[in-house]
């Protein structure tokens, strides 16, 4: 799949751009590879259970290893040569992947997040693919326009609790309202089997879904060429213990393969 320049370009500019149609071939798999991860959750999985909301929230992650549907997704689709374009990097690597369910009626909105900052890798080359197998228009994702090259992180924070990740961490903004500071927010109504594609440090969240309807997404996070293990000041999600790298290094491709270009 080739990409005009036009969407290679708002990309850099806006950390985000939606591209209709990606997953289309794909829809029913990651349908049946979300009820997969449900039937049997991983050691990750969280019902998002905060006091006071309704409905539920699951998300779950990293467990393609063991869900063939996520595997033939992740290395049988144009995903891998789309991220490559994108992010205009030469090789393209498997960070994880990650489920998110809000049935119809939860009231738990995504909170306003970065994904960077929970994360151990770094770099200008990152990128995230979400992909819903719903149609969404309310609970569908929302970013703040170029908000992945502002001179600091947002600070993270745990979903359902809203507690600081890294405590006593000051190298971190507060999160900021963006509709209560005027910030350009961008968000799509979505088909199953659209994607939007956004830069780690793209600050994004998303609604409650107050709706009738299920929200099932599916989303796959990539690194490019530039990307290198960093440390946190605590526990990063995914934590993945007994990794043994070091700051500075690429990403093992043993835990995290090349996905492009495909080894022959």
């Amino acid at each position: 799949m080739q990409l005009q320049q036009t969407m290679l370009d708002t990309f850099q500019r806006d950390g985000v751009v939606l591209i209709k149609g990606l997953f289309k071939d794909q829809v029913e798999t990651i349908r049946a590879g979300i009820e997969a991860n449900m039937q049997t959750p991983g050691p990750y999985a969280s019902e998002n259970l905060a006091p006071g909301h309704t409905g539920r929230f699951f998300d779950d992650y990293c467990n393609w290893p063991r869900i063939s549907q996520f595997q033939q997704v992740i290395f049988q689709s144009s995903m891998a040569q789309v991220a490559a374009q994108l992010m205009q990097s030469q090789s393209v690597q498997l960070f994880h992947d990650h489920v998110l369910v809000k049935e119809a009626g939860t009231s738990l909105p995504t909170p306003w997040h970065q994904d960077s900052p929970y994360y151990f890798v770094e770099g200008e080359q990152t990128i995230s693919f979400w992909c819903p197998v719903d149609p969404v228009s309310d609970a569908t994702l929302r970013f703040v326009a170029g908000s992945h090259r502002w001179p600091k992180p947002v600070l993270p924070i745990r979903w359902a609790s809203a507690e600081d990740f890294y405590a006593s961490e000051d190298t971190y903004m507060p999160i900021p309202d963006p509709d209560a500071e005027g910030m350009p927010v961008l968000e799509w109504d979505m088909q199953p089997g659209d994607a939007v594609a956004f830069d780690f440090r793209t600050l994004h969240g998303a609604r409650a879904n107050a709706s009738s309807q299920r929200r099932r997404a599916f989303s796959v996070r990539l690194v490019g060429d530039d990307a290198r293990y960093v440390e946190r000041p605590g526990r990063t999600s995914p934590p993945y213990p007994g990794h043994n790298m070091q700051a500075g290094q690429r990403l093992r491709a043993d835990w995290f393969p090349v996905v492009y270009p495909q080894p022959q």
